[in-house]
């Protein structure tokens, strides 16, 4: 044999050896899903069946050993993710990814989540320990005598799975609470704004809800001055999300959020309610959500399940269904800590000074030596602005010696995230609206609108603790307040039984969608911060369009693309007149355009990019470049950029950093041009072939190998949508380049989980994720509910009876 021969064969051994090995690697890492399996822990036997999309029914003889059976295939199917929501919780990110992750870590020790939930685990009630203790046990029982070979991140970034705790789901409550609260970010924009823009232009930039007036509050630019928070220079503020491997910290996406609705019986074709949610969180890959079905004596439910808690999210049991999304109330306040500066141990109160309580952190960090640091409370809460640079806290220069920023919210608690699992498990038994509503008492955070249905009924409650504030606070929680002054702390909780609810209303449908959720004669301040009421209006005009309705009808509203947002700007945009060699036909495409936001077309493209660049031309002269870029992560000033332009306010549509004076006309025409410029290069020269589905991609990011180029391709997913963050569909783009890849307009917020449930026929229930049931990239359910759920495509809620897989976990015999 010549030698070239002898090399390729040697090759092509190597090849089949590595192949071979790949392939063994991998049915050793695919969960065992048929059989009979000994498993330490079991009582009586725990029949787990898989239908053909991966979605376990585990049928059990106690509750305990459904929450066992839960853990188990949580654990099968989601480890990594497991390990990433502890490592989250506990400020532990450093440990496996190094100094990237380092100043995460500092800010989850500062806030001191993981202490909460050790203190609500040593006074949990006995059912509560049951539950979690059960799952517990479950992941454990997997981890110790049936993982066979470690998921691929573990192995490639050398780690070992660790046992869980009670803990750990306690503090990925507390976590889940943090995603979906982000009022300290507004209140610290409004300072970090107040160091160079008047309290009034404030309001103009972050204005009120539509149609209402702004809070009245004391002229706080003016205070903060007056404190001397400021040093002479303000340096803006440097953000984790640039070189996490991801960002746990990002709080809810403004613009985005999630709906739910109902009809009654007497507007369904069945007689009997109907009820829709779509909870709008980050795309990941895999989904947050994984889907099972529980039964067992006094438990029998179905929908979606988070790894690392032991209940059905969202879902629907024998008698009931229910659906939430987020109120998003103002119930987290800044608090300026002045430190006493002849003994800076102190800090002042209204009664005189105390001292910090203080306790050591140190944090294991990957490839280097360990930090320590000492994190600080106040009678308010953590002080955040200790795992913070100064600027990052809003305080510079003697601001950030004389001060310190602290945290009050409601979800620190003592009994915030355990009472919260208490409520989540009487919604999986609850056997009525009525006993539904009674158990939502228990919510704490986060508050959520939580929209159910039985077979007669319909109710929409918003439950969750809210605090009262002093009549005498003229910051009303808007902005961080002196926390020596008494005013300004909060004087009690809003009476759960007295938060906005409404039952059986008379025109026979209830609807959420993150808008304000009560009239002018609510007695409660809960915030002033609801988000623009684009998607509620329009889910309003689909429910009354036709007298009845059904699933079908319901699954069509999902996927309505229909964005109310654009048709109020259009008109601004089809005006434009820029001097560019494609505007012809760009605006031949604009004037044909109704607003609806399809994958397959080149209007929206057109649109969303002029929207984007004509808020850039707008605002970012005044916040400053490296600010405005930062807060495009989150929020997309559409409220304050609609009353500019409509209003013609050459205040902020003049450049303060050129001599000619803009106009907002001007604008609109070098924003479509920057537009079609932009849009050329990506995209060709020939606007007929422009796609926004081509850009705006739904990307399900890999936590932590999308920052890997080489690794994103095995571990992220991609599918084109339609839609923006205004639709029923909501798939807001990115609108400042993506940090990993540099690409604008892709879709990472949007309907996580998609769930329409029948109160007549339950069997008729239908439910999507946004991925599929496995992590594993090579299972075959890693990623086949994507292109079913981009098409507005479901799956059975209930298991029809021909699951494929059959796992019976039976008690393990004592040697």
């Amino acid at each position: 044999m010549s030698w070239p021969k002898r090399i390729l064969l040697g090759l092509a051994t190597l090849l089949a050896i590595a192949a071979g090995a790949a392939g063994l690697y991998a049915s050793q890492a695919l969960p065992v899903t048929q059989g009979t399996l000994p498993v330490a822990g079991v009582k009586a036997n725990i029949v787990i069946e898989r239908d053909a999309h991966g979605i376990p029914t585990i049928r059990a003889r106690s509750p305990q050993d459904a929450w066992f059976g839960l853990g188990f295939v949580h654990a099968q199917d989601r480890l990594w993710q497991l390990e990433t929501h502890k490592r989250i919780a506990a400020g532990r990110l450093a440990e496996a990814f190094g100094p990237s992750a380092l100043e995460t870590d500092r800010f989850l020790r500062a806030l001191g989540v993981r202490a909460s939930a050790e203190r609500q685990w040593g006074q949990a009630s006995l059912e509560l320990r049951e539950m979690l203790e059960a799952y517990t046990a479950g992941i454990n029982a997997y981890l110790a005598d049936h993982l066979r070979a470690r998921p691929p991140e573990f192995v490639l970034l050398g780690l070992q799975p660790e046992p869980w705790t009670p803990v750990d789901s306690i503090g990925w409550t507390g976590m889940m609470a943090w995603d979906l609260g982000g009022n300290w970010q507004a209140e610290l924009l409004r300072m970090r704004l107040a160091a160079s823009m008047p309290t009034a232009r404030i309001r103009q930039l972050l204005p009120p809800y539509p149609g209402e007036e702004p809070l009245e509050t004391q002229d706080y630019a003016a205070l903060y001055k007056a404190l001397g928070v400021y040093g002479p220079e303000v340096v803006p503020p440097r953000t984790a999300q640039a070189t996490l491997p991801f960002d746990p910290l990002a709080a809810n996406v403004e613009g985005t959020g999630s709906n739910n609705w109902a009809v009654a019986g007497k507007r369904s074709v069945t007689g009997r309610p109907l009820l829709a949610n779509d909870p709008h969180l980050k795309l990941g890959s895999p989904a947050l959500w994984y889907l099972a079905r529980l039964e067992a004596p006094g438990l029998h439910v179905a929908g979606a399940t988070m790894p690392g808690l032991p209940i059905v999210v969202l879902g629907q049991n024998r008698d009931i269904a229910w659906g939430f999304t987020n109120t998003a109330p103002d119930v987290q306040d800044l608090y300026i800590e002045r430190i006493d500066q002849s003994q800076p141990s102190r800090y002042e109160t209204p009664d005189g000074w105390n001292d910090f309580e203080t306790r050591e952190e140190t944090i294991r960090v990957k490839g280097q030596g360990d930090v320590s640091f000492t994190a600080r409370r106040t009678r308010h809460g953590p002080v955040i602005s200790d795992a913070q640079t100064p600027a990052t806290a809003g305080l510079t220069g003697q601001g950030a010696t004389r001060y310190a920023l602290a945290l009050r919210w409601t979800a620190l608690d003592d009994d915030a995230a355990a009472s919260s699992l208490e409520a989540g498990l009487a919604f999986n038994r609850a056997t009525s609206v009525a006993g539904f509503v009674a158990a939502s008492r228990k919510n704490v955070a986060p508050m959520q609108n939580m929209l159910v249905a039985d077979a007669e009924r319909i109710a929409l409650v918003s439950a969750g603790r809210v605090p009262l504030r002093s009549p005498d606070n003229d910051l009303k929680g808007l902005a961080p307040a002196p926390g020596w002054l008494a005013r300004y702390g909060w004087t009690g909780f809003v009476p759960a039984t007295e938060t906005p609810r409404e039952l059986d209303p008379a025109r026979g449908w209830l609807a959420s969608a993150n808008q304000r959720v009560h009239g002018p004669e609510y007695p409660h301040f809960l915030t002033s911060e609801w988000t623009l009421p684009y998607r509620q209006q329009r889910i309003e005009q689909l429910l009354t369009a036709r007298p009845l309705h059904s699933l079908d009808s319901f699954a069509t509203m999902q996927s309505d693309v229909l964005s109310l947002a654009t048709l109020r700007l259009l008109p601004y945009a089809q005006a434009a007149r820029p001097d560019h060699a494609l505007a012809e036909a760009a605006q031949r495409r604009l004037k044909a355009f109704d607003g609806s936001m399809t994958a397959d077309g080149a209007a929206p493209l057109i649109f969303s990019a002029w929207v984007r660049h004509l808020t850039r031309r707008v605002f970012e002269d005044d916040l400053g470049p490296d600010l405005f870029a930062r807060q495009l992560g989150s929020r997309s000033f559409r409220d304050a950029l609609e009353r500019v332009v409509e209003r013609d306010d050459r205040s902020w549509c003049d450049d303060q950093r050129t001599r000619p004076i803009e106009t907002c006309s001007s604008r609109a025409d070098a924003a479509l041009t920057d537009a079609l410029d932009e849009l050329q290069a990506r995209q060709g020269r020939d606007v007929a072939q422009w796609r926004w589905g081509e850009a705006h991609q739904a990307r399900a990011e890999h936590r932590p190998f999308s920052r890997v180029p080489a690794l994103a391709r095995f571990f992220e997913l991609r599918v084109p949508v339609g839609g923006d963050a205004f639709t029923i569909n909501a798939a807001r783009p990115t609108l400042w380049p993506d940090g990993t890849t540099g690409e604008v307009d892709l879709n990472e917020h949007g309907p996580s989980f998609r769930a329409l449930y029948d109160l007549n026929d339950r069997r008729r229930s239908r439910l999507v994720v946004s991925s599929g049931q496995s992590g594993l990239p090579f299972s075959r359910h890693h990623a086949d509910q994507m292109r079913r759920w981009a098409r507005g495509a479901y799956v059975p809620a209930w298991s029809d009876g021909g699951d494929e897989e059959r796992l019976t976990l039976v008690a393990k015999s004592r040697p």
